[in-house]
């Protein structure tokens, strides 16, 4: 009863001596990255491996496991809300429904996918899965807008594209620097979170630009006769469907930690890394964010406002 006990109680994860580095490439030597290191991980413990650059991995151990029957539990929730449509007359049932069946598949999917990905560990794969996102991102930003204009479907995979290449490019190569640069594990959930916003905000702001032409086309066009350039005829406009796309950014940078815990922050938590290194990790997300979100915005007005104007500088009413 003792030894087992003894055991029951002991390390579940032990090393002695350890020492592993990443193989040298193009007749370089390896680098290394651990050397004759001894350690002991006991239940519900984390271990974080941190290099010079801040950069690193977390493991966790003792993590609580969700069962299937656990999954339906959860889906129950969705219940209550089908159960207030019903009751409130909202006609949201079957979107609902729809939508909790696509969230399992959809995600389990893509956990399959990534899976995949992560035990190659090719930089064409993600490649390939950044291409997919910026066409899924694209296409989403544009359903959003009350009236698709021609090229809207390119203006708006530039925008995304620009600003979300832009911003990943910084954060991977200046800011985390994993090894290698394409790691799979770093690369897609950040350019997941920076498509993700500048997504929603491009929508946001296209849409507002396009209410406004349409209220404003009588302002706009005395402007123009009043001897404006059509960018400083339509200039207020970018400017307050830009501010209107930031709006929620700004907000969420106002309460980020005090109202709620951020998602990344909160699932490496779950996932045993120190709050401290896990509270790292946001404040990058919420300043990559902040500008993705502000330059997809600003590139999809301003390529917008471009096609509701002529080379003469009148407003093409006819797109309206």
């Amino acid at each position: 009863m003792a030894d087992g006990a003894a055991r029951a109680s002991g390390p579940i994860f032990q090393v002695e001596r350890l020492s592993l580095g990443y193989p040298g490439r193009r007749g370089q030597p390896p680098a290394p990255i651990l050397h004759d290191v001894t350690v002991a991980v006991e239940r519900g413990g984390a271990l974080t491996l941190v290099g010079p650059s801040g950069s690193g991995k977390s493991g966790g151990f003792g993590i609580a496991e969700l069962s299937f029957w656990q999954l339906a539990l959860a889906l129950l929730l969705v219940g209550v809300v089908i159960a207030i449509s019903i009751r409130q007359a909202l006609g949201l049932e079957r979107d609902l429904l729809v939508g909790a069946v696509r969230t399992v598949v959809q995600l389990y999917l893509v956990g399959l996918i990534l899976a995949a990905v992560f035990a190659a560990a090719r930089w064409y794969w993600v490649l390939l899965i950044l291409i997919v996102m910026v066409a899924v991102a694209t296409h989403a930003a544009v359903s959003r807008l009350t009236r698709p204009i021609p090229g809207i479907y390119w203006i708006a995979a530039g925008a995304l594209s620009v600003s979300t290449a832009a911003t990943l490019a910084y954060v991977i190569a200046i800011v985390v620097r994993p090894q290698p640069w394409w790691e799979p594990q770093y690369v897609i959930p950040i350019t997941g979170m920076i498509l993700g916003n500048s997504m929603t905000s491009a929508a946001l702001a296209g849409d507002r630009l396009q209410a406004d032409l349409s209220a404003r086309r009588d302002e706009i066009e005395a402007r123009l006769a009043l001897g404006f350039s059509g960018r400083e005829a339509v200039q207020p406009l970018v400017r307050a469907a830009l501010r209107a796309a930031m709006i929620p950014t700004v907000n969420g940078m106002m309460t980020v930690g005090v109202v709620q815990l951020p998602g990344m922050m909160t699932g490496q938590i779950l996932a045993g890394t120190s709050p401290l290194l896990a509270i790292r990790y946001q404040i990058v997300v919420v300043c990559m964010q902040a500008v993705a979100t502000a330059v997809g915005a600003l590139l999809l007005i301003r390529m917008m406002a471009d096609r509701y104007l002529t080379p003469a500088h009148q407003l093409r009413r006819y797109l309206l």
